[in-house]
């Protein structure tokens, strides 16, 4: 009996190659891959990245947990096997951004080596920036304003990482970015210093 794949024809061959759109766009497409604890300040250094980005003419789009999560991955769970489709979706995405030439800053807690692997794989680790964005659990729950970590620990949420599910200390990281120690700004500088030269074009 045939397989799906039998019926599957890819035409990448026939279309716009990534180095045309990336000439158009005038930069290096990336993925930058924001890792760490829920209340980490994941979302909030891509927002203030994009805009830091945007102001210095380069085209990004930003993919983050809770709204991929509300659309496309809105099927999934929070099981390990859900948790890897989870970001195996999205790496493919991201994948199809970067080969638009857009740069693309990814804000999920993705918390195992093995997923981010899988990720860091599907991507290419050429086009791969990890960033741990880090911050000690106790200030994660501080920070909580959704009570995600109270619920947890009430036993109301399971599978909840840094509570009733692992998280694993990244151990291959373009950089580290304490949140507890750094502002906003300082955190942002810090990242731009990594990113900047692996964007820029020419």
């Amino acid at each position: 009996m045939p397989s799906n794949n039998d019926n599957i024809y890819p035409v990448h061959h026939e279309i716009l190659g990534r180095h045309e759109k990336e000439r158009l766009l005038n930069q290096r497409a990336k993925v930058i891959w924001l890792t760490g604890l829920s209340g980490a300040g994941k979302t909030t250094l891509a927002k203030n990245l994009e805009i830091a980005l945007f102001n210095q003419g380069f085209l990004t789009q930003i993919l983050d947990g809770d709204n991929i999560r509300a659309g496309i991955n809105n099927n999934l769970g929070f099981t390990d096997i859900d948790r890897f489709e989870n970001i195996r979706r999205i790496a493919e995405i991201s994948k199809l951004f970067v080969n638009c030439g857009v740069i693309t800053i990814n804000c999920f807690i993705s918390p195992t080596e093995d997923i981010r692997d899988m990720a860091r794989r599907i991507i290419g680790k050429d086009d791969f920036i990890e960033i741990y964005v880090n911050a000690p659990l106790k200030v994660c729950e501080e920070r909580d304003l959704k009570g995600l970590y109270s619920r947890a620990r009430r036993g109301e949420i399971k599978d909840f990482t840094g509570i009733s599910s692992p998280f694993e200390t990244p151990e291959n990281i373009d950089i580290e970015i304490r949140t507890d120690m750094l502002s906003i700004e300082e955190s942002v500088k810090q990242i731009l210093e990594v990113v900047l030269p692996r964007i820029a074009y020419g």
